[in-house]
Parts: C-alpha cells; sequence; structure tokens
C-alpha cells in the first residue's frame, strides 16, 4: 500500500455516466484515492449484475481497498443492464466489447486517471477482460482475469465436450432473464424508469433459444474465444482459478499459449469466488496479489511479479466427501515454467474384467462393458458449476461407481500427486448414431469411500472435433479420448485411483436423444493418462500468502443467504428429481433504504428408462425497492427434448407493488444436431 493513504477511499462517488459515441450511457461507481494521490491508475469492473444493490458489498470487498491502495477503482453495468441505458442482447457480445473499449479510453482521459487502466473481473467481468484486451485498447496495460476462459464453446456452462451441460444451461438463462428484467432506479434515471423498465422486458431476448442453435463450436462460439488467437493479448495477465471451478483448465492454457505479454497463474482450492471470498479454504490476500500486479504494469514498480514462478498452485490431500466444506487440507506447489519439463505424462493400461480389478491387468483378461444410457447417475456429481456453498459440491462416489464400469488399481505402494489436465482413452462401439460417455477420476480411500477428483464428457459424435457432428456407425469400434477437467490432487498410499465410466451423467449432461448401449471393448490402447509431478523441497520455501484483509467499512446490510440440494426417487415410477435451492437473502442500502433479495429453484428430473423425460425447471424471483417504490419480477422457464428437438418456454411476470404490469411467454422449438 502507498505510504501516508488512509485505510479508506476519500471519495465515493455512487453513480456516474459514462458516455459512448452513440448517445448510450453506462452507469459507473467510482472509488478515488485520497487527493494527493491522483490522478492514478483505474482499475475497472464492467459487468451486467448491477452496481447499486446486486454486487455492491462484493464490490465494496475489492474496489475499496484498490482505493486504499491509490487507485481510482471503478465498477461499470454493461450496456442493458442495471442503471445503464440500452439492451444487452448476449454474453460478450461485439457492442459489449467495443463500449468497453470506448470506456477505457474515456477512463484514461480523466483528470483523476494518469492514462493507465487495468481490469479485473470474475466469470463475465473475467471472460470480457480478455477479451478486450485482445481488442488491444492503448491505455489498458494489464488484467487479471479470475474464474474465466479462453474458449466459449468449451469451458462454459452451455456445452462440455460435446454434451449439452443441463444442469447450468437453462438455469443460467432463467437467471439472465431474470436479472435483465429489473428496472432502473429512478433515483438515478428519472421519471421514466417505468418506460425504460417495460420496453427493456419487451425487448431483452431470450439467451438459450440462440444457444441451442449452436450446438457445434461454429462462428457464434468462436467470437469471445480468445484461443483463436492468443497472440492478440499483449497486456500482461494475472489468471486465478480453483480446481471446484470448471473453468481451471484455461488458466493452465493462458499459461501455455499466450506468448506476446507476460502471463502469471494461481489456482486454489476455490470454487466459483474472488480468492479473498474463497470456499473452500484457505482464503489469501487477493487484493495484496492484484496490487502487486498492478504496480509492476501500471506504476512501474518492481514487485517482483516477474520473477514469481509462472504456476501457483494448491495441490489438495484426500479428505473425505463433504468434509473438506469449509477448508481443504494441501500445500501450495509452484512450477517455474509452463507447460512444466517436471511433470511427466504417465500412461496407466486400462483393463480386468469386471469394476475393481486393477488396472494394468493383461488386457486379453477384459471382458466387453455395456453401458446403459437409460441408467440415472450422476445426481452425487453436485452442480458443474460451484460457488463454494455445500449444496452445489458433490457427494460420496460409492453410488454412481456402482452403476459405472469402473477400473481400479490396486492400493497404492507409494504417494502419487499429479498437476495438470488428465484424459482416457477408451475403444467403444454403440447401437445407435448419438452416443456420449462421462469419466470419472476417483480418490478410492482404504475404507471404500470414493472421492471425485475430476471428470469429463465427450460427444461421440464430435471424437473428431466439436465444429461438425459425424454420426456413429452402429456396431463400429472407435478409439476416443476424453478429456478430463485440469486438477491437482495427491493419492496417498493405501489408496487407489478409479477410472469410472458411463454412458449417463444426469444432471449434468442431457441424455442421448434415443436409448443406447454404449459397449467398452478390450483394447491395448486403452488407458488413463495422468499428468504425475515429482516431490519437491523448493515448494516449501514458496513466497507464503497473507491472510484476507478486512472489508472496509461500508453502509450495506446483508442477510445471511441459503442453499439446499434434495434428491427425490421414485422406485415405482422410476423417477428421480434432483431440486437445488438459492436463497441470495436480503440487501440492504443503508444510505438511503435501497433492498433487493433474490430466489432461485431448479428442478432436474428423469425416468429411468425413458431419455424423453428429461425436463429442467427453473424458477426465478428478484424483488426490491426504496419506501414505496416495489418491484417483482418473477420468470419461469422450462425445458424437455425428444429424440428429434429441444422444446423451451419461458414466461417473465412482472409487478409494480401488487400490480402484475407486464407478462410475456416465448417458446421455441430447436433441432437436436448430434446432442
Amino acid at each position: 500500500m502507498p505510504e501516508n493513504l488512509p485505510e479508506a477511499p476519500s471519495e465515493l462517488v455512487r453513480h456516474l455516466w459514462i458516455p459512448l459515441a452513440d448517445g448510450t450511457r453506462l452507469a459507473a461507481r467510482v472509488w478515488l484515492p485520497e487527493g494527493p494521490a491522483r490522478p492514478a491508475p483505474a482499475i475497472l469492473e464492467y459487468i451486467p449484475y448491477r452496481k447499486n444493490d446486486g454486487t455492491a458489498d462484493r464490490d465494496n470487498s475489492l474496489h475499496a481497498r484498490f482505493a486504499a491502495s491509490g487507485y481510482a477503482a471503478v465498477r461499470v453495468d454493461l450496456r442493458g443492464s442495471g442503471d445503464s441505458d440500452g439492451l444487452m442482447l448476449d454474453e460478450y457480445a461485439q457492442q459489449e466489447l467495443d463500449d468497453g473499449v470506448e470506456v477505457i479510453a474515456w477512463l484514461a482521459q480523466q483528470e483523476w486517471c494518469d492514462g493507465t487502466v487495468g481490469m479485473i473481473g470474475k466469470s463475465w467481468g473475467g471472460f470480457n477482460g480478455l477479451q478486450i484486451a485482445a481488442l488491444r485498447p492503448p491505455a489498458l496495460k494489464a488484467i487479471v482475469t479470475v474464474c474465466s476462459t479462453d474458449d466459449r464453446y468449451a469451458d462454459d456452462v452451455h456445452y462440455t465436450g460435446g454434451s449439452l451441460i443441463a444442469s447450468e444451461m437453462l438455469p443460467w438463462a432463467s437467471t439472465m432473464l431474470a436479472y435483465n428484467a429489473r428496472p432502473a432506479d429512478p433515483a438515478v434515471v428519472g421519471d421514466d424508469w417505468r418506460e425504460r423498465w417495460l420496453e427493456r422486458m419487451a425487448d431483452t431476448p431470450v439467451y438459450v433459444e440462440e444457444w441451442l442453435r449452436h450446438q457445434t463450436r461454429d462462428a457464434f462460439w468462436k467470437h469471445g474465444s480468445v484461443c483463436e488467437d492468443f497472440g492478440a493479448i499483449e497486456a500482461p495477465v494475472l489468471a486465478v482459478g480453483g480446481w471446484y471451478d470448471p473453468y481451471c483448465g484455461a488458466v493452465l492454457r493462458l499459461l501455455e499459449g499466450v506468448r506476446n505479454a507476460p502471463v502469471r497463474a494461481l489456482v486454489g482450492p476455490w470454487a466459483h469466488t474472488y480468492p479473498h471470498q474463497a470456499a473452500p479454504g484457505p482464503a489469501i490476500d487477493f487484493h495484496g496479489e492484484v496490487v502487486r500486479w498492478f504496480d509492476q504494469f501500471l506504476r512501474g514498480k518492481d514487485t517482483g511479479a516477474l520473477a514469481d514462478p509462472a504456476l501457483r498452485a494448491w495441490l489438495p490431500e484426500w479428505a473425505a466427501p463433504g468434509g473438506d466444506r469449509e477448508r481443504r487440507p494441501g500445500r501450495w506447489v509452484a512450477e517455474q515454467q509452463w507447460p512444466s519439463e517436471r511433470i511427466e505424462r504417465q500412461e496407466f493400461a486400462l483393463a480386468g474384467e469386471s469394476a475393481g480389478e486393477a488396472v494394468g491387468h493383461d488386457p486379453l483378461r477384459f471382458r466387453d462393458a455395456h453401458l446403459d444410457s437409460t441408467r440415472v447417475l450422476g445426481t452425487a456429481g453436485g452442480s458443474w458449476l460451484q460457488f463454494g456453498d455445500a449444496a452445489g459440491q458433490f457427494g460420496p462416489q460409492g453410488g454412481d461407481d456402482g452403476l459405472a464400469h469402473c477400473f481400479t488399481t490396486t492400493p497404492l505402494d507409494e504417494r502419487a500427486e499429479i498437476l495438470g489436465a488428465p484424459s482416457v482413452t477408451l475403444r467403444v462401439s454403440a447401437d445407435r448414431p448419438a452416443a456420449q460417455l462421462a469419466v470419472r477420476l476417483n480418490d478410492v480411500a482404504p475404507d471404500g469411500s470414493s472421492r471425485l477428483v475430476t471428470r469429463g464428457m465427450l460427444n461421440l459424435t464430435h471424437r473428431e472435433g466439436h465444429e461438425e457432428t459425424l454420426p456413429l456407425e452402429p456396431g463400429q469400434a472407435y478409439d476416443v479420448t476424453v478429456p478430463l477437467v485440469a486438477t491437482a490432487h495427491a493419492f496417498a498410499p493405501g489408496h487407489r485411483i478409479r477410472v469410472a465410466v458411463s454412458s449417463s451423467y444426469w444432471p449434468l449432461a442431457w441424455p442421448s436423444p434415443e436409448p443406447v448401449t454404449v459397449t467398452v471393448h478390450p483394447s491395448p490402447a486403452a488407458a488413463l493418462h495422468l499428468p504425475v509431478r515429482p516431490t519437491t523441497d523448493a515448494d516449501a520455501a514458496l513466497r507464503p500468502y497473507g491472510d484476507p484483509q478486512p472489508d472496509l467499512p461500508v453502509e450495506l446490510s446483508t442477510s445471511g443467504d441459503g442453499s439446499s440440494r434434495r434428491i427425490e426417487h421414485d422406485p415405482v415410477s422410476g423417477r428421480t428429481v434432483v431440486e437445488l435451492v438459492v436463497r441470495d437473502g436480503e440487501f440492504k442500502d443503508l444510505t438511503d433504504g435501497l433492498w433487493k433479495r433474490g430466489d432461485a429453484v431448479d428442478r432436474f428430473s428423469l425416468t429411468e428408462g425413458d431419455p424423453s423425460s428429461a425436463v429442467v425447471e427453473c424458477e426465478r424471483t428478484e424483488e426490491g425497492g426504496r419506501g414505496d417504490w416495489h418491484w417483482k419480477v418473477v420468470t419461469h422457464s422450462r425445458m424437455t427434448a425428444d429424440a428429434s428437438a429441444f422444446t423451451v418456454v419461458n414466461t417473465l411476470t412482472a409487478y409494480e407493488g401488487d400490480t402484475r404490469v407486464f407478462d410475456r411467454t416465448t417458446d421455441a422449438v430447436i433441432p437436436r444436431q448430434g446432442v
């Protein structure tokens, strides 16, 4: 922290309009450092979640600290969100990126800014930070990207391995439908707030319909995927992720792919959270790491950031499933370069007669394994996108293992540590033109309990790539490789390594179009590929991370949130229902009485033996107000499919006080393309 600065910014600008060339105004909140520290570099966070109420508490936890460290911290709502003008047509639309370039140029010209700008963001803000960096605005000198991706098709909440992510796609689209329908604040935008609100609700798109129209990795997904041209990124990148977050593999790909700018990477034990608010822990002084990065590249100080290892990562130890909800055991490790020459990709043959047989047995003893796609398997998998709450975390894997085909080693004689992206190669055939594989890598303790380490999906019509579908020839055998999400893990002596294979994984993956049996055949090529890392004494000498800094005082109050996951199975009908409930609690700004709360309910139901019975239903309620002003938005979304098409229905209803002021229902039938 610069000397002689107070432990709080001297000025908070609660609302500021940023004008764009087309006449649109974007709403911003600014934390300014003490006068003597100005002009200062600016740090921009650019997201659609409403600065006034949606992320106000989190924004303070970040930006007040940046201002106390001598930066002008700026939080901007995207076009079409919060109090900003306009309409948000989709995630990461070109309009959003062009606006971001304009915002950076505007910031650089302000009297309180010294002309240099950095960007920080988690998830959406991490995505567009990379995307805007690839456009090379002159004033943008460095970025910090957290829980984001370089590849919108491979690593987001829509598709994975070419399979549709049932547990995330519609729920996220439903959330954005509700978010986009929230009104602007009359105290900011004026008396025409109601007209603006009604127009936005009438015109806002239903994102899931467009996402379903692009089931392969086409130009729609290549837009905004910086992996298409890593060379376009010339601003230094601090890439941050967590092993409980499905985007963690992008951190390693950015390290490997970006060559025209310095890149350093940090992967902790966390889920989809900022590291100073990490769950599970240990959390770190993330503010200190960010200021260290920006001081290096925005202020020109030698902070030692360039001397850091390419990768710092938390290497987790075994914990019983559910036993590490608060803190995950393990230690920090480092690699000086990535890819690391010290990490050896070791191959373990997959063979054995049945579940429980050892990896490495004579392949001739391996009998065909038949995987029934209509089994309800995967309910112990938790959420694909996890936020650290207990309801989202995975559970014991033994039940799912019993329904899958498993390859399991004998107990390990010595410790085995992995760091990187595993994969599994199998020889398979199917009796239908479309099928998929789910592969899990588990750690099995001496008592038999099975813990998920990582997992991956492969739509077998995407076996040669994701840009087009290739129907399977029934009965023909194919050698395929299933990539698993990057991970780090230490397998202890006496533990066993397990690969569990299935042709269904509900509710993460939407079922195959029709019942299909996938056969796993004996093959010398069948193998588990693990990135094995040797232990080193150098890890013990790493620079320690500090503890998180406490939030600076702010006149906000938040009630405790809560979440739950309930699984019901009816053995008579064969139907299984998974219900996830997330309650945001209530937020209140004590300076002016603005308040907001929100609830989300997702239900995933499937009847064994019938893939057409799959249903995802999402309910969202967002409400808020101030004094006599009270608004509420309710959405209901439903997605089903038969063998040929998906059907989605979305209903949006809005209330001003107790009066219903808006209703809209949209529906679409979208053909399946091998998904």
